[in-house]
């Protein structure tokens, strides 16, 4: 680890590295990412190894969206938004839709901004307006997750999501 307090640029705990070259792996990384997601139509799984490393963990799947590149490659048709299947693309939906991003609870790209528990509430209360029948296989498959209904019970235990629950019923009318 470089200990030379006059080079101001010194990251302690990162080694030798300057933030340039911090900034351009990250750079590097977030590219492999985007290629790899082209690749695997959302789903990548990262292991990160660094030399000398006494531990290394998994890390958990990531999926990364439009909102993760500049809006410049989305002008340019570079970045493919998830589509919403066609039981969330009715007019009724999307007046759901809007709700749910003018609260926060979903981004531009109808990605939850909420907890997995909460995310749950909210796909339950959309399929209950819409009269989806099969909630869990649609918004598992929108939003790239597994075992929505686990989600949704643990959210039935929990003070802070059955608060959400209300919220949502007020939302949605």
């Amino acid at each position: 680890m470089n200990q030379n307090e006059e080079v101001p640029d010194n990251l302690g705990g990162l080694g030798d590295l300057l933030p340039a070259d911090v900034l351009k792996k990250v750079n590097e990384l977030l590219e492999k990412l985007h290629q790899a997601d082209s690749n695997h139509q959302g789903s990548i799984v990262l292991n990160i190894y660094e030399k000398g490393s006494l531990h290394v963990d998994h890390v958990d799947t990531q999926n990364f969206y439009g909102d993760v590149c500049p809006k410049s490659q989305k002008e340019k048709g570079n970045i493919d938004a998830p589509t919403l299947p066609p039981l969330l693309r009715t007019d009724k939906a999307m007046v759901l839709w809007q709700k749910a991003q003018d609260a926060g609870y979903v981004d531009a790209n109808y990605q939850p901004l909420i907890s997995r528990t909460q995310a749950a509430l909210l796909a339950d209360a959309i399929a209950e307006r819409l009269g989806i029948k099969e909630k869990w296989k649609v918004f598992e498959g929108l939003w790239n997750r597994k075992y929505m209904r686990s989600d949704y019970n643990l959210a039935l235990t929990r003070k802070r999501t059955l608060d959400l629950q209300d919220e949502l019923k007020q939302l949605f009318g």
